[in-house]
């Protein structure tokens, strides 16, 4: 799993163009999302979580729908699966390549969204942690859907169609988590938010770590 991960690191870094243009769409998402709102500034803190994690997941699907792109353009999913390995250590190595890149660019993402919605918090820890959990949402589900669809020619529509519906409960989490930390949490209301987000995450880091052989082989 370590090669397989320091592979998939190795083809992140030489192509962080594409993660400096996947950043300026989010950071472009989140300015138009402000216009949307208007200039009233209680409205934009207020809904800033919302758009923070509106932002990560339209840009993640770009992220995400090209993490075979190099396999399938040249081929070497099928030596890779000739290895005498399970597998499994080829999926764990790319969805944790995907989270690390998806993480970082979430973080990437804050520094806009605090200028653009007024919207700062001083539990920097907390919220790095809530965008850790809330991308290991997207990259374990979003990991295993690329595989499908990574032959399809429409792959960046069909994609979407199918991790959507699947990561509102994670998204759901993730956005109310964010907010609490924004706006404050009278009701103490966090660490159940964060349990949902995390048993969504280790339900589906197991789930499709356990699919991923049949979809690839398929």
């Amino acid at each position: 799993m370590i090669a397989a991960l320091r592979k998939e690191m190795l083809l992140q870094w030489r192509t962080r163009a594409q993660f400096l243009a996947v950043f300026v769409f989010g950071a472009t998402s989140l300015l138009l999302f402000s216009f949307a709102v208007g200039p009233n500034a209680e409205d934009l803190r207020k809904f800033s979580a919302g758009f923070l994690w509106l932002g990560l997941l339209l840009s993640s699907t770009l992220t995400l729908s090209e993490s075979f792109h190099a396999e399938m353009e040249n081929r070497a999913l099928e030596g890779l699966l000739l290895l005498p390995a399970d597998p499994r250590v080829l999926y764990y190595g790319k969805a944790i390549a995907n989270w690390l890149q998806l993480t970082f660019l979430g973080i990437a993402l804050v520094p806009v969204m605090v200028v653009l919605y007024d919207a700062g918090t001083t539990r920097i820890p907390m919220l790095i942690l809530v965008v850790a959990l809330g991308a290991a949402g997207l990259s374990a589900p979003g990991t295993l859907y690329a595989a499908m669809t990574a032959q399809v020619k429409s792959k960046q529509t069909l994609l979407p169609l199918l991790l959507f519906p699947l990561i509102v409960p994670a998204l759901l989490a993730s956005v109310k988590s964010t907010s609490l930390l924004i706006l404050g949490d009278p009701m103490g209301s966090l660490g159940s938010w964060l349990s949902l987000l995390g048993a969504f995450d280790a339900i589906y880091w197991a789930l499709c770590g356990l699919l991923y052989g049949r979809v690839v082989e398929e």
